[in-house]
């Protein structure tokens, strides 16, 4: 029996993948719900310039972050996380567009190779202390300035898909919500997360995260961001995702990045493709196209979303003579 055709989350809309509703968000919509986008329009409006202590200051930095696995890196950066941007990541886009504030958004890489989903999930994991010793101190930065992270993970060689209820999703789902709640422990003044996952996986040739494992992590962020408003709505915490309240300082506010999964070369609604030049060799890991790719996709969200104008966008504050921010070697 063929398995269900996989159909990207923002195209299944109201239907269903194997009894689960499509949509990135509630209802089968790719809008946020009222009182989710409200949340997030006043959360965004507390971002602001900070100095190293974490105090609001004209002079200081608002810094973002990347957080996640060699994909991430690779798209957000660079294949080295210490090592200058490449043109085509997204800090290298960023960079050279003048539409972006360069004079005191700072942006930084903390995403490496190797790093699932598990070496992110608690605040006491070695990856906080790398990128506080290293990626923030050639940046400039401390862990006070942080108020935006992109969050891109998975897991190693899942082995168990939906609808089963020990598929990798749910598991994924627990530990996004233990990574954001560690990461506002490490990052106290961190307002902002934006979740991806992972981009098209039909050609791999290893286990590593192979289909339908890299379709179905797109279902572990919907569940996450709805686990949250259905909490701020109500007060119940959902089991798997646990506590996610942003008003109380336990978590900071989620919501999706860009949706990165196309069903290969069969165009999705907006006509986003997957190529098979766009993999490397084991259809797994971004190629230059495929990271330039994502990277594009990573500006215009960002230059787009409501929750994100304010402060990636140039303003008033980004003045010309101003020192570049932007783009500054982690």
């Amino acid at each position: 029996m063929l398995a269900q055709p996989l159909i990207p989350l923002n195209d299944l809309g109201a239907g269903h993948y194997l009894g689960f509703a499509g949509g990135l968000f509630e209802n089968g919509s790719n809008v946020p719900p009222a009182d989710h986008a409200a949340a997030g329009a006043s959360v965004a409006s507390l971002v602001q310039p900070l100095d190293p202590g974490g105090n609001p200051s004209p002079s200081g930095k608002i810094v973002m972050l990347s957080i996640g696995m060699s994909n991430t890196t690779q798209e957000f950066c660079s294949r080295e996380s210490l090592g200058p941007c490449d043109s085509w990541s997204f800090v290298g886009q960023a960079s050279a567009d003048p539409a972006v504030n360069h004079s005191t958004l700072l942006i930084v890489n903390g995403a490496a190779g190797g790093q699932a989903a598990d070496a992110w999930d608690a605040p006491t994991e070695k990856n906080y202390d790398r990128i506080r010793t290293q990626n923030l101190v050639r940046a400039g930065a401390t862990e006070a300035q942080i108020q935006v992270a992109w969050v891109k993970v998975a897991n190693r060689a899942p082995t168990v898909s939906l609808p089963s209820e020990a598929a990798d999703a749910y598991r994924l789902v627990a530990q996004l919500g233990d990574i954001v709640r560690a990461l506002k422990v490490r990052y106290p003044n961190l307002r902002l997360v934006y979740l991806s996952s992972r981009i098209y996986a039909g050609y791999a040739t290893s286990n590593l995260n192979p289909e339908p494992y890299a379709y179905e992590s797109g279902f572990a962020v919907k569940w996450l961001v709805e686990a949250q408003t259905r909490q701020m709505r109500s007060g119940g915490v959902d089991p798997r995702a646990g506590d996610l309240n942003y008003n109380s300082g336990v978590a900071p506010f989620v919501t999706w990045g860009p949706y990165l999964w196309a069903n290969g070369e069969s165009p999705r609604s907006d006509g986003l493709i997957w190529l098979r030049s766009d993999l490397a060799s084991d259809g797994t890991h971004p190629s230059t196209s495929g990271r330039t790719k994502v990277a594009s996709l990573l500006l215009d969200f960002f230059k787009t979303e409501p929750t994100s104008k304010g402060w990636f966008l140039a303003g008033s504050s980004d003045k010309p003579g101003r020192r570049r921010a932007v783009g500054r070697p982690e």
